[in-house]
């Protein structure tokens, strides 16, 4: 099993960057794949999520209107798009397979996981 991010570097404020999760070793199309982001010093935020199964799809409040989650079943890739990046935004951002939706936003642990992208904002 393996999920493996892409995608992170420096960028400015305002700027946007994109990231790819791909995934191989077990079924995408049953899985959940999530984004969670922690910083330095700070606590991991769960911050989206998109069910291959049933298109559902989650967006923490600090994401939300800026970035959008998108999945293609037929590359076993998950893109985080990330637009309006600022500062606060600056973290290690890590992929994961979960068995659902729901069970990301409960935060009941991922059954895999990558070994993150680091994206950094300057000001």
């Amino acid at each position: 099993v393996q999920l493996v991010e892409s995608g992170g570097g420096l960028v400015q404020a305002g700027e946007s960057l994109r990231l790819s999760c791909a995934a191989s070793g077990f079924n995408f199309a049953d899985y959940a794949i999530g984004w969670y982001r922690q910083a330095p010093g700070k606590d991991r935020e769960d911050i989206a999520c998109i069910g291959n199964r049933d298109g559902d799809i989650y967006y923490s409040d600090s994401v939300k209107g800026r970035f959008t989650i998108s999945s293609d079943n037929a590359k076993n890739t998950v893109s985080l798009q990330m637009n309006s990046l600022q500062p606060g935004d600056t973290a290690v951002y890590t992929c994961a397979a979960y068995t659902s939706v729901d069970v990301f936003r409960a935060n009941w642990g991922a059954d895999y996981w990558g070994e993150g992208t680091l994206v950094t904002v300057s000001s």
